[in-house]
C-alpha cells in the first residue's frame, strides 16, 4: 500500500470505486511522500489536517455511491490559486500572511468533485519566470538528476511539475501565461495541458496578464489530464472572460483513432539554436503520428518570429496594471515606516521590499510601454502583431489542419543558477515555442516523448483548434501511446 502515491488518477479512481483502497489511505501515502521530499521544495504550504478531513468526506461519498471521477483523488494546488483559510501568496513576499476568505472557482469545483487538497505548491513569483527561481520560498528542484547539479523543474508551475513527477500527488493544478504549464511538464516528463482561453475560470486566481492567463491540469498521463480538466472547466459568471459553452466529456473523446486527421508542422518553429536532440524528437513524433494514420503537412505561421517580443510587451503591460493593487494597504506585507513617511513612501517601501527583481523588471517594462509617448510605439503595435499571430493559426486551421505538432522546449532541463544570473533574455527564450499559443488563445498540450543523451525527459507540443480540447487530447493520447514514455526519476531526495 506504500506505493499508492504512484497511481494515476484513472487507476486510483477505479480502485476507490471498487473498494480496494480508501481515500484516506491514498492521501496518507501522498502526505508521507511529501514529508520525505523537502529537498525538492515543491510543497510550500502543507495542509495535512485539511487533506485528511477531505479524504474522510470522500470515503463517505464513495460508500454512498455518490462518487464523481475525482472523488478521493489527492491533488497539489499551485500557490496562485486562492484557497479559503490557506496561505495564498503567489510565491511573493508581498502577499505574506494572506489567507483568503474565499475559494477560487477552480478549487471550489475540485472540492465539490470530491478531490483532496494536499497543500500549496511552489511557483515563480506572480507566475513570472521559466525556472522557478524567482519564488519567495526559494527554488523548486526537479526530481530528475543526472549529475551533481540540481536542475530546474521549469516555471512558473515548477512546484506542480516537480510534485507530479516525484509522485507527491496524483496530479496538480498549474497556470499558463506563456508556457508555464507546458514547459515545466516537458522538463519533468509529465503531461501539461493549457486549455483554450475562457475554458477554465480565472476567478480567484492571482492575475499576471489577464488576457493570457489560463489554468490547466498537470498530470501523469493524457487520460488524467482529460479527467482533471473535466472538473476544472465550465462557465463561470464571476469571470467575464469565461466562455459560456458546454463542457464535453473529455475522457470519452479518447478513442485512440486519429486516422485521417491532418497534423501541421510549422516551418518557422525550426529555429536557430534548437538542439539536434529536439529536432530528432520532432521528426520521431511526426513518424509516430504518421504511423497512427494521420496526414502530416507542412504549414506556415509567418509571424511566429515576432511572438516573443510581442508577448514581452503585452504581458508586462498587463502585469503592471494588475500588480498596482499590491500597495500595503488592504492585504499582505506592509513596510515599516519612518516618522514623517506618508502614503507615497509606504507604497514605495512596501513594493521595494515585497516584489522580487523579476517582478520589478516586468512592472517597469510594462509601465514604460503603457506610458504617454510609447503606448502606440510598443503596446498598440504588439496588439496588432498578436492579431496577426492569431490570424496565422486561423488560416492554418481553415485549411483543414486538426492540430499542429511542435517542440515544447528548445532544450531539456538546465541547472538552477545557470541562466538566472545571466541575460534575462536568454531565460525568456525558453518560451519561444509556447507563447504563440497564449497570444492566440488556443489549447496546447506537452507530452513526454523521449529522453536526451543525458537521460533527461524531452516533450513535444500539440496545438489544437479553439475549444476542441477533446480532439487535441485524443491526438495527444495516441502520441503518448506510441512514444511509450515510462521513465521515472530515480529517488535521490
Amino acid at each position: 500500500m506504500a506505493d499508492l502515491n504512484t497511481l494515476t488518477i484513472a487507476e486510483a479512481r477505479d480502485r476507490l470505486r471498487a473498494g480496494d483502497v480508501t481515500a484516506r489511505a491514498l492521501t496518507e501515502a501522498c502526505l508521507t511522500a511529501i514529508d520525505g521530499a523537502d529537498a525538492l521544495n515543491s510543497v510550500v504550504h502543507k495542509t495535512p489536517e485539511k487533506a485528511l478531513e477531505l479524504a474522510d468526506a470522500a470515503d463517505a461519498r464513495l460508500k454512498s455511491g455518490d462518487a464523481p471521477a475525482l472523488c478521493g483523488i489527492p491533488l497539489g494546488i499551485k500557490d496562485l490559486f486562492c484557497t479559503r483559510h490557506v496561505d495564498s501568496q503567489a510565491g511573493s513576499r508581498i502577499l505574506q500572511g494572506f489567507r483568503p476568505e474565499y475559494e477560487s472557482t477552480v478549487t471550489r469545483q475540485l472540492w465539490d468533485s470530491g478531490a483532496v487538497m494536499l497543500g500549496k505548491l511552489n511557483m515563480d513569483e506572480f507566475a513570472m519566470g521559466s525556472s522557478n527561481e524567482t519564488s519567495t520560498y526559494g527554488n523548486a528542484v526537479n526530481p530528475w538528476k543526472v549529475d551533481d547539479r540540481k536542475l530546474t523543474p521549469g516555471g512558473s508551475s515548477g512546484g506542480s511539475s516537480a510534485a507530479v513527477a516525484a509522485d507527491l500527488c496524483l496530479a496538480a493544478t498549474g497556470t499558463d501565461t506563456g508556457g508555464s504549464i507546458r514547459q515545466p511538464a516537458a522538463f519533468t516528463g509529465t503531461v501539461g495541458l493549457k486549455p483554450t482561453y475562457g475554458r477554465v475560470s480565472r476567478w480567484g486566481i492571482v492575475a499576471f496578464a489577464s488576457s493570457l492567463d489560463q489554468a490547466g491540469p498537470m498530470t501523469k498521463s493524457v487520460r488524467d489530464a482529460a479527467i482533471l480538466l473535466q472538473a476544472m472547466a465550465g462557465h463561470d459568471p464571476l469571470d467575464s472572460t469565461s466562455a459560456d459553452i458546454p463542457v464535453p466529456d473529455f475522457e470519452a473523446a479518447l478513442t485512440g483513432d486519429i486516422k485521417g486527421k491532418t497534423i501541421g508542422l510549422p516551418r518557422e518553429y525550426r529555429m536557430e539554436g534548437m538542439s539536434d536532440e529536439i529536432d530528432r524528437l520532432w521528426a520521431e513524433g511526426r513518424k509516430m503520428l504518421e504511423d497512427a494514420g494521420a496526414n502530416i503537412v507542412d504549414v506556415s505561421l509567418p509571424h511566429t518570429k515576432y511572438a516573443l517580443p510581442a508577448y514581452y510587451v503585452i504581458a508586462p503591460a498587463e502585469a503592471s496594471s494588475n500588480l498596482a493593487r499590491y500597495d500595503g494597504v488592504r492585504f499582505g506585507h506592509r513596510a515599516k515606516l519612518d516618522q514623517g513617511d506618508g502614503i507615497t513612501e509606504m507604497y514605495e517601501k512596501t513594493r521595494a521590499e515585497g516584489f522580487g527583481d523579476e517582478v520589478k523588471r516586468r512592472v517597469m517594462v510594462g509601465t514604460y510601454v503603457l506610458s504617454a509617448g510609447f503606448y502606440d510605439a510598443y503596446y498598440n503595435r504588439a496588439r496588432k502583431v498578436r492579431a496577426l499571430i492569431k490570424r496565422d493559426f486561423d488560416e492554418v486551421f481553415a485549411q483543414g489542419v486538426d492540430a499542429i505538432l511542435t517542440p515544447a522546449t528548445p532544450t531539456s532541463a538546465f541547472g538552477l543558477g545557470e541562466m538566472a544570473d545571466s541575460d534575462p533574455v536568454a531565460m525568456y527564450l525558453n518560451d519561444v515555442f509556447t507563447v504563440t499559443v497564449n497570444l492566440a488563445g488556443l489549447p496546447g498540450i506537452a507530452v513526454p516523448t523521449g529522453l536526451d543523451s543525458k537521460g533527461l525527459p524531452l516533450g513535444l507540443q500539440l496545438i489544437g483548434r479553439p475549444f476542441e480540447e477533446g480532439d487535441l487530447l485524443n491526438t495527444a493520447a495516441e502520441l503518448e501511446a506510441r512514444a511509450g514514455f515510462v521513465a521515472k526519476p530515480e529517488r535521490w531526495w
